[in-house]
């Protein structure tokens, strides 16, 4: 019978085994030919995707991005068409004062501290950028109530910028399926942005939200109806797994040596 190792040779072992273990973990789960063809799935199931957050110029589209925290599209719509007919500017928005403008938001929740947070982001517009709303991120990140999720939809919409906005969509997507796995939303809009071809960049946020909002969906996946479920590696997957939206490009073994043909 073979001896029972010591517990210095057994963290002698561990020890041994541990630097294998972390770099097995921080192994891409999929190889760059397949997140290409993921995305050029996405590109060609919605060529000119859109955001589902109704506005009329970028101001409004700010409005209502920082409205619609903890909030759903279809609710802040509701409420934001009969407030941007009246009110599409900074100036215009915050003439309307608190009551007034909370009267118009208050079917949202959170409303009281989102109607305080619209018109100080308001008076800084005014005070600091003379109304227009700054195509930058750090100037966007100094508005009250903009974090940097709200400044990157605005930057990507309203600016074409090929920014990356996690909302809770992007994030579960990201870790769900181990394409971009993060344990904050920064870690996966960094490892989502190491691993996008450049040109699948800009509509990229938006594939991903519809893609979650839609399918991939948090309580229940519909993987029969997913256009990337023959290359999905998540551990959870539900229903049959149906046919390639256009015909593969072949991979290599690991799904990283071969390129989809031009």
């Amino acid at each position: 019978m073979q001896k029972p190792k010591s517990k210095v040779a057994a963290r002698s072992a561990a020890r041994a085994v541990a630097p294998r273990v972390r770099a097995a973990a921080r192994r891409p789960r999929y190889g760059q030919a397949e997140v290409r063809e993921i995305f050029r799935r996405f590109a060609v199931q919605r060529p000119e995707p859109k955001g589902e957050l109704e506005h009329v110029n970028a101001f409004t589209l700010l409005v209502a991005v920082v409205l619609s925290a903890q909030a759903t599209d279809a609710g802040v719509n509701k409420a934001t068409r009969p407030l941007f007919a009246v009110a599409d500017t900074p100036q215009k928005m915050l003439a309307l004062g608190e009551a007034r403008l909370g009267d118009y938001v208050k079917t949202i929740g959170l409303w009281r501290n989102k109607t305080k947070n619209v018109l100080a982001l308001c008076e800084a517009l005014i005070r600091d950028h003379g109304g227009a709303v700054p195509a930058d991120r750090d100037a966007l990140t100094k508005l009250p109530g903009v974090g940097r999720k709200t400044a990157n939809v605005v930057l990507n919409i309203a600016f074409g910028q090929p920014t990356l906005a996690v909302d809770t969509h992007v994030f579960r997507i990201g870790n769900r399926l181990g394409l971009a796995p993060g344990k904050t939303p920064e870690e996966v809009e960094a490892a989502f942005l190491r691993i996008i071809p450049a040109e699948y960049l800009r509509h990229a946020h938006h594939w991903l939200i519809l893609h979650g909002r839609y399918v991939c969906k948090a309580r229940k996946p519909e993987c029969a109806a997913c256009v990337i479920a023959d290359l999905c590696k998540a551990a959870e997957k539900t229903g049959a797994i149906p046919a390639p939206l256009v015909e593969l490009a072949p991979l290599s073994a690991d799904g990283a040596a071969d390129e989809p043909a031009s």
